[in-house]
């Protein structure tokens, strides 16, 4: 039985990382294992097209308990975003099947999930070894290859997002519907990572498992993928060493987490204001209501979500911790914030003022008038931070 989190002693969350919350190898191998199977299933006997893995299985983040893995796979029959929405319920619908008939002959039990969707967007199901009590929970989502062939270490070109963009603002679908897509492009924004970095990521995902298990009835909490976001940002800007202070790297994203209504953050990864459709777009997205916390992989995702999620419920409970005894070192002193910039400055309405104006002539003095608004904030580590507009509540 784990120990109580809120009870441990910051210098000793390295040690609880390790004792509750690392998989252990044998449990390792058997996800891989299962992963390796269902996706030689799905290339081989189902759709014989590529799938990826997702999920904190591939990203080396799953927890000892209560993780699973995502597939995604890219049937020819979904040529276009379109296409997914409409036809993905058929092809999970076919996954099932095959699957229902691939288990009589091998030596796996799998066990679906009922959906309460009429058209499901996803195949949940576990997967348990005849020889082995311990089971695998899947996720299989059938999306559109947006990406194509992309070469390893390769970013995708605006022409990607393009289409992406279009769709999203001529209908009222919700940002990131299609983040699925761009699986492949999520994972790899994790999986290089430092250990220790994966590991606090492990800390701060128990951590808003034990915050869902109390407030899930008083409101709906932001995405979990906002959290891994928000440690990553709080890593990169405050510390960016393989050896740092676990203790110290919770305390900061805790205090991130009660500074929500100031938060605007974004990486330029995987794109930037380099192309003028992707940057009118983007300077439109850093101007929603904080928290804005865009997706890496996919420039229409917005986990952050304004006033869509009840991050004020997060926050309250993240001040509490804050108190914590883990946020001590073993003499009893405060363990240390990361000075990670957060500021209320620079009302970037003006930037897009100057974009109306000048239209594809600005891509030059837009960076410059960008880096010499944000200064040195503006590139660390790939990454981007936006300040808030002025006067804004905090």
């Amino acid at each position: 039985q784990p120990a109580p989190l809120f009870m441990t002693p910051g210098h000793l969350l390295d040690k609880f990382i390790k004792d509750f919350l690392q998989p252990n190898k044998d449990f390792l191998d058997q996800l891989h294992r299962a992963v390796d199977d269902i996706c030689t299933f799905l290339k081989e006997d189902c759709f014989r097209h590529s799938t990826t893995k997702g999920g904190s299985a591939a990203k080396g983040t799953t927890l000892k308990t209560g993780s699973d893995a995502d597939l995604v796979v890219f049937p020819s029959t979904l040529q276009s975003y379109t296409s997914q929405r409409n036809e993905r319920d058929k092809v999970v619908q076919e996954i099932r099947r095959q699957l229902e008939a691939w288990q009589q002959k091998t030596q796996f039990e799998v066990t679906f999930e009922m959906s309460k969707w009429k058209a499901p967007r996803v195949l949940s199901f576990s997967l348990k070894s005849k020889n082995v009590n311990e089971s695998v929970d899947f996720d299989v989502l059938p999306a559109f290859n947006a990406l194509g062939q992309l070469h390893s270490g390769s970013t995708p070109g605006p022409q990607v997002y393009a289409g992406l963009i279009d769709l999203y603002r001529s209908s009222d679908l919700p940002g990131g519907e299609f983040s699925t897509c761009f699986t492949e492009l999520q994972r790899n924004f994790i999986v290089s990572r430092p250990t220790k970095l994966k590991n606090l990521i492990r800390l701060m995902k128990h951590w808003y498992k034990q915050c869902e298990r109390k407030l899930k009835s008083k409101g709906s909490l932001p995405p979990k993928y906002a959290l891994e976001l928000l440690t990553v940002y709080a890593w990169e800007r405050g510390s960016g060493s393989e050896s740092f202070d676990t203790a110290e790297g919770f305390r900061t994203v805790l205090d991130l987490v009660t500074k929500y209504q100031q938060l605007c953050i974004f990486w330029n990864v995987n794109y930037n204001f380099e192309d003028e459709t992707m940057r009118m777009f983007l300077l439109a997205q850093i101007q929603k209501t904080r928290p804005v916390i865009l997706d890496p992989a996919d420039p229409t995702g917005d986990v952050g979500g304004g006033d869509r999620w009840c991050w004020h419920l997060l926050a309250k409970e993240a001040r509490q911790w804050l108190a914590s005894l883990c946020m001590r070192d073993g003499a009893g002193n405060p363990v240390q914030l990361w000075n990670v910039p957060i500021e209320l400055s620079c009302a970037v309405s003006d930037l897009t003022n100057l974009a109306q104006i000048m239209g594809s002539n600005i891509n030059f003095w837009v960076m410059r008038l960008w880096s010499f608004l944000v200064g040195k904030h503006y590139s660390v580590s790939g990454g981007s931070h936006v300040p808030t507009r002025r006067g804004q509540s905090s």
